[in-house]
């Protein structure tokens, strides 16, 4: 089966340019005026990524989003006219994965459809997998494939970084000590003396924060241990 894309916007020319550009790609399309006729193709078809507009009549982009969101996880790039922050901000927190200003390059937005399928796909290549998928922020932790990806970039941690990692991803906002850490990976008592944990730690910081001394992921919660 070929890739099928949905193009939501109540501007008739915007839904033919888009689909004019992903047909020359090889990508079907389907088009709707709003996102009540959006959410019926959605209970009608199966698609690989929605092109949804903010700015639309009766019910906006963000609510539609919002109510896909619920049933399904498909890649959903956002467009708006709208440039300020809090636009993107709103967009993104409501379940949408990328973010596109109008007005656009019409190159730019396939390019960031293709990088969009391209990840979704990588990280479902099946229904069962993705229940095995841990997503936090922009961090990807596949704990079927002990593969990792961080903004998109896939990481190499070794074996014993990606448990501690995992383990930690599974109780996420749970502190766990040094010591549960040490034991649940290593599986032999922990020694006090012992700083394997912190080395470990450092090491997957290094590889999976932008900058290690300010992670943004692995949290230091001192006298206890970590949290994600």
């Amino acid at each position: 089966m070929g890739t099928s894309i949905l193009i939501v916007d109540d501007d008739k020319d915007i839904r033919n340019l888009i689909s004019v550009y992903l047909e020359n790609e090889g990508i079907s399309t389907r088009k709707a005026e709003d996102a009540a006729e959006a959410l019926k193709l959605l209970e009608q078809k199966e698609f690989d990524l929605i092109i949804l507009d903010i700015m639309m009549p009766n019910m906006d982009g963000i609510e539609a989003c919002m109510k896909i969101r619920q049933e399904r996880n498909l890649p959903i790039i956002m467009l708006s006219a709208k440039s300020e922050d809090m636009d993107k901000i709103q967009g993104l927190a409501s379940g949408a994965d990328d973010y596109l200003t109008k007005p656009f390059n019409p190159l730019e937005l396939i390019a960031r459809v293709k990088s969009q399928l391209r990840r979704y796909k990588k990280y479902n290549t099946d229904a069962v997998s993705t229940a095995n998928v841990i997503e936090i922020g922009d961090l990807t932790v596949n704990t079927d494939t002990r593969q990792v990806w961080v903004r998109g970039e896939e990481v190499r941690l070794t074996p014993k970084e990606f448990d501690i990692l995992e383990l930690l991803s599974r109780n996420k906002g749970i502190v766990m000590s040094v010591e549960k850490i040490y034991e649940a990976v290593w599986k032999e008592d922990f020694f006090k003396s012992d700083n394997t944990v912190m080395v470990h730690i450092t090491k997957i910081r290094d590889k999976i924060e932008e900058d290690s001394k300010h992670p943004i992921y692995i949290k230091t919660v001192w006298g206890t241990g970590y949290k994600i």
